[in-house]
């Protein structure tokens, strides 16, 4: 949208004026507008419909979130706003073609895990399955005590997914000398979330295609019969090496040795959108930018983070925070992580940990007073953007409205849409991220030092060392035979 330069120069004035003001949580509040959040959210679902479907890492279509977010830090604010681009590479994997075919030579429906495996090709595999056994408490076939007995060599391991990492049941399965796993889910249906296998994982896994629970169940009928089940599996996927990028904006206002910091990942999976996940953060962060530039006179720095390639592992966020010297990590007082604020269904989950201070009570506070029931957890799963800093020992906070059933039924999914969004909680959300944002960029009372000695901290040595494995898989895994049989078909995701 172009203004005119009347229209521009009133808005110029405008901004001034309010520039005058001192930022408090009532006023930082008072700016977030659910319209404009889904101003910034339909222009997100628009870029990926523009961009095949997508907005991920390695795709037209973050490239194109990328600019988004630019032309809003740098064109629009840079009187108020210093942004930078910080690239780095990773290792780019898409499934061009996968096919299970049934014992009755029927089509099963079936979808791939980022980072699968290639089979051979052109045929695939064709095999006998061998049951797993099952257990939904612990996680099927999650331990390797699981598979003692159970010899897959020359086979297709039927296992149930759930409660552990998709890729331990593949380096189980491959110890044990399966050729492939079919995977069935946990639920009924065919609306199930696309998992990541991580390309730390390359070269220990076997291909997997994850199929409907219902198809699984006929499968296992059959076995227990004592009919020989034959099934194949045929998956055509590539890798390569591709560069991608972390959005890095703060205020130009502020103490550069105090710095309050938000991120939220830019990018989506390759099978949607990602309006929830995770446009309802980046949403939260371009309003909360947009807002913080008309104040003046706050003591510390706000920096706004961007993450690229958070679906393929949270490489952008721990690229970041492996290249913080000592001193730089301590000039960040604070992290707060905004991932899926907006989930159709929200629970209102606040994260922390022993060394998060008094951030997570500014949160939980805000979203109580507006009629919300809050859940309290912790950072043991390790599944999102907090983790370079918790390792770091930054004090983190964090926000989060669900995964999955039944908080967000299109969770990595096609349906990942503007239809999958809470306007309520985006909105609840984000105005408590404003209050807690404005209350620290004020006055960090409450907040403890960077924690530096912690046996529960793996610190700036282990992120380092995630991500020198990671750079030897990008220059590695385009030759990478497993990776790489590349045949000329439409893609299919």
């Amino acid at each position: 949208m172009k203004l005119s330069r009347q229209a521009g120069s009133a808005l110029l004035l405008a901004s001034t004026a309010i520039a005058t003001d001192p930022l408090t949580a009532d006023r930082l509040e008072a700016d977030i507008k659910t319209d404009e959040l889904q101003r910034v959210l339909w222009n997100l679902n628009h870029i990926a419909d523009r961009n095949g479907g997508n907005r991920a890492f390695g795709e037209p279509g973050y490239k194109a979130s990328v600019d988004f977010v630019v032309e809003r830090a740098q064109g629009r604010f840079h009187p108020e706003m210093n942004t930078f681009i910080q690239p780095f590479n990773h290792t780019y994997d898409k499934t061009l073609e996968i096919k299970v075919t049934g014992p009755d030579g029927e089509d099963v429906f079936v979808i791939s895990p980022q980072y699968n495996p290639a089979t051979p090709l052109p045929g695939g595999i064709t095999a006998s399955l061998i049951n797993t056994p099952v257990n939904d408490e612990a996680g099927s076939m999650c331990a390797e005590s699981d598979w003692d007995g159970i010899d897959a060599t020359g086979k297709l391991a039927l296992v149930k997914r759930g409660v552990c990492a998709v890729s331990d049941k593949l380096k189980f399965a491959r110890a044990k000398g399966a050729l492939g796993v079919i995977l069935y889910n946990q639920a009924p249906g065919i609306n199930y979330a696309t998992p990541t296998l991580g390309a730390e994982n390359i070269g220990q896994l076997v291909p997997v295609g994850i199929v409907p629970l219902e198809a699984a169940e006929a499968w296992i009928a059959r076995l227990g019969a004592g009919e020989d089940v034959v099934v194949s599996l045929l998956v055509d996927a590539i890798a390569d090496t591709r560069e991608t990028w972390n959005v890095i904006s703060e205020t130009k206002e502020g103490d550069p040795n105090s710095v309050i910091m938000l991120g939220a990942h830019l990018d989506s999976v390759q099978q949607g959108p990602g309006v929830n996940d995770d446009g309802s953060g980046t949403a939260a962060l371009l309003e909360l930018m947009g807002a913080v530039k008309n104040y003046k006179g706050f003591k510390n720095k706000i920096r706004f983070a961007w993450w690229g390639a958070e679906e393929s592992g949270l490489v952008g966020s721990l690229y970041y925070t492996s290249q913080l010297s000592p001193a730089e990590a301590d000039k960040i007082k604070y992290y707060f992580n905004y991932d899926m604020i907006g989930s159709i269904e929200p629970i209102y989950a606040v994260g922390s940990d022993e060394n998060s201070g008094v951030g997570p009570q500014l949160l939980e506070e805000y979203l109580v007073a507006q009629g919300k029931t809050v859940e309290r957890g912790g950072f043991e799963d390790g599944n999102s953007d907090y983790v370079g800093f918790v390792e770091l020992g930054i004090p983190t906070a964090m926000l989060f409205t669900g995964a999955g059933e039944p908080w967000d039924p299109c969770y990595h999914q096609a349906c990942d849409t503007l239809d999958n969004i809470n306007w309520d909680a985006l909105t609840v959300n984000t105005k408590a991220a404003a209050r807690a944002l404005a209350r620290f960029a004020n006055d960090l009372s409450g907040v403890p030092a960077r924690a530096t000695t912690s046996p529960n901290l793996r610190g700036r040595a282990k992120i380092t060392q995630e991500f020198r494995r990671w750079k030897r898989v990008a220059e590695e895994g385009a030759s990478h035979g497993k990776m790489c049989s590349h045949k000329e078909k439409k893609v299919v995701v």
